[in-house]
């Protein structure tokens, strides 16, 4: 491939991507905190098992309103 062929498909490309995060910054995905906190609090639980020979002490997991 010609240097001047690549350099214009990466111009293109890269105008491209421009572009797709410019609309991504405008509209955010919705993301909310509790659901966040569940999915940590799940892959705590999941290490917590995945240890073998520690006991798996049972901690209220805490959601701030």
């Amino acid at each position: 491939m010609h240097a001047d062929v690549h350099l214009l498909l990466h111009d293109l490309r890269a105008a491209e991507l421009h572009r797709a995060a410019a609309d991504t910054e405008t509209h955010p995905a919705p993301r909310t905190p509790v659901r966040t906190q569940l999915g940590w609090a799940l892959v705590e639980l999941g290490l917590r098992l995945a240890v073998p020979g520690k006991p798996t002490t049972a901690r209220p997991v805490t959601l701030a309103a």
